[in-house]
């Protein structure tokens, strides 16, 4: 049995947070793993690196995003609300954040072929951006369904310059995306895989986690400027893979004062057998590897998950949070495709802001929970949705 650390933000010299996490991955690619934790150790401390990556957030990527008090929310839930506008960001989502990061760091390595996989597209636009910006070929395989339901994105990749390939087994998904990139990646051992979420073998989640942790730093800034403290009470987040959740929860994992929320889909609810809630529905098993939770049957094949949002569409989450959730660091909510389609609804009319559907998961969830006037709320808005607008006029 694994010791559990109480450093939720530091997995362990195998790449575990207490039980999850780890390399599961073929033997071909272990020089790849040792390699990218090499450097990415390097660059950690590296002051030229850092100076860089944040000039790029600053000028590049038009940093820091405003930290929005919701007037109309704060009447209706009697406590300051308050809005992380990381769709404010170059691209429209949190995702940029990240594949700047990477982008640098494959720079730094040597390499010039960049594989990605995406969802909701998000984590492909961003990195046909940041490939056009360092003059690197770039190639984001993509579900079918996926593609097809997130067409702008798609539009905007291609315009970039970066060659989408369809994933066409399975659910046509996130995982199955995930898995041609891997398989990608495996055949073209010299490219380098640029994973959008804080998934995948070591040290992926711990470096996605790192570049995204910006998000969090900022709030703290910016809640110490307008209230006079650092510190939410609490925290919410969409979660699919991860990666916006653990940015905005990072440097508040270690507070137990600040409640942090990992909002799931439930599809069409959770007894349905069309949900993508992991943390309700998962158990303990490898995927893209790392061991994590994740939904499977009892022969351990991974389950079809379902949710209306590409992004939150998979059927695993990212090994910290599986962590957190089960250490009870981070509580887990599930919100149907009709209460986000609402809640997108409402933000869209009441505040002028037409959400991701990803994050109209995270608006919804604090309808579910008890607030008081003393409390603090930060939701973290992880995208814009123009890539969602035909779902939203379908449901009209």
């Amino acid at each position: 049995m694994k010791t559990v650390q109480l450093n939720y933000t530091q997995p362990d010299e195998m790449g575990f947070y207490g039980e999850f996490g780890g390399a599961y991955i073929p033997e071909l690619l272990r020089p790849n793993i040792e390699e990218l934790q090499a450097y990415f150790d390097e660059v950690a401390t590296d002051q030229s690196f850092q100076q860089e990556f944040k000039q790029l957030l600053t000028d590049y990527v038009g940093r820091p995003t405003p930290l929005y008090l919701s007037a109309k929310m704060t009447k209706e839930f009697g406590c300051p609300v308050y809005l992380k506008r990381e769709d404010l960001n170059h691209t429209g989502a949190h995702k940029i954040n990240n594949a700047i990061g990477q982008i640098l760091l494959a720079k730094k390595m040597g390499k010039t072929e960049i594989v990605a996989e995406t969802g909701a597209g998000q984590h492909g636009v961003a990195t046909a951006t940041v490939c056009a910006l360092m003059n690197m070929k770039c190639i984001v395989y993509m579900g079918e369904k996926d593609i097809e339901r997130q067409a702008p994105n798609v539009q905007r990749m291609k315009y970039l310059g970066a060659e989408v390939v369809p994933a066409t087994s399975g659910s046509k998904t996130l995982k199955d995306a995930t898995n041609e990139a891997i398989r990608h990646w495996i055949n073209h051992p010299t490219a380098y895989y640029l994973i959008g979420s804080v998934v995948g073998p070591h040290p992926y989640p711990e470096m996605v986690a790192y570049f995204q942790s910006i998000i969090s730093k900022e709030i703290k800034m910016q809640l110490m400027e307008k209230t006079g403290s650092e510190f939410p009470t609490k925290v919410i987040a969409c979660v699919g893979g991860g990666s916006n959740a653990a940015g905005a929860f990072f440097e508040f994992y270690d507070n137990e004062e600040v409640e942090l929320y990992a909002i799931e889909a439930a599809g069409l609810g959770n007894d349905s057998g069309h949900s993508a809630a992991t943390s309700i529905l998962g158990t303990p098993g490898v995927l893209h590897g790392s061991l994590t939770l994740l939904m499977q049957d009892e022969y351990g094949q991974v389950t079809e998950p379902y949710s209306i949002s590409a992004g939150l569409d998979y059927p695993g989450i990212g090994p910290l949070h599986a962590h957190t959730i089960v250490q009870g660091r981070t509580k887990s909510i599930s919100i149907t495709d009709e209460e986000a389609l609402q809640a997108a609804k409402k933000l869209s009319s009441e505040e002028g802001i037409i959400p991701a559907l990803e994050s109209a998961h995270a608006l919804a969830a604090i309808r579910k929970m008890q607030l008081s006037a003393s409390d603090v709320v930060v939701i973290n808005l992880s995208g814009r949705g123009d890539k969602d607008m035909k779902t939203y006029t379908d449901q009209m």
